[in-house]
């Protein structure tokens, strides 16, 4: 099948089923949001698949809880979507991008372009990468404005356009 065709059929089973599958994860530092992210998106109606951490260990490691995300956004990149969450969301971003068809992104909040006109970051994230994992740090927002930025991403499409399709199966095809 197709680049093409495979992303028209996404986007009509999109379209049809709007609850998505999100898997979520993290270590020590965001466990406390990611129990209220998980309740938030349930609220919404979504099919929410915790990854743990399943209780507060000041040691645990975030990669045990990363993996288990990426993992399953790799079976399934077209339709479903991983949070991760943990101090900086770095190191929980650079783990998920080892996985195949995981396209993983940081996000730190709004910035100013200096190009005029030029949508934001978390916007160009769906719309030009089709970035399937959203990472953040828990130790740099508010409860609310992860539920905000949550909302924004899980909503905002993926293009479509077909230089981005060309790009993105330009990504998926790297083989090292």
């Amino acid at each position: 099948m197709s680049l093409l065709l495979y992303y028209c059929w996404l986007l009509f089973l999109r379209w049809y089923n709007n609850i998505m599958k999100i898997f979520i994860g993290t270590d020590h530092a965001g466990y406390m949001l990611k129990e209220k992210l998980v309740s938030f998106l349930q609220i919404q109606g979504h099919e929410v698949v915790d990854k743990g951490a399943y209780e507060y260990n000041e040691d645990d490691d975030y990669p045990d809880f990363v993996v288990a995300v990426a993992r399953e956004i790799s079976k399934d990149p077209a339709r479903s979507r991983g949070i991760v969450l943990g101090g900086t969301g770095e190191g929980e971003a650079i783990v998920a991008n080892r996985f195949p068809h995981v396209r993983a992104i940081v996000y730190y909040g709004r910035v100013k372009p200096i190009v005029e006109n030029e949508s934001g970051i978390l916007h160009r994230s769906r719309a030009h990468n089709d970035a399937n994992v959203l990472s953040l740090g828990a130790r740099y927002f508010t409860e609310e404005d992860v539920m905000e930025i949550v909302n924004f991403w899980l909503s905002a499409p993926f293009s479509f356009d077909e230089r981005h399709i060309r790009r993105l199966k330009k990504i998926d095809e790297i083989n090292i």
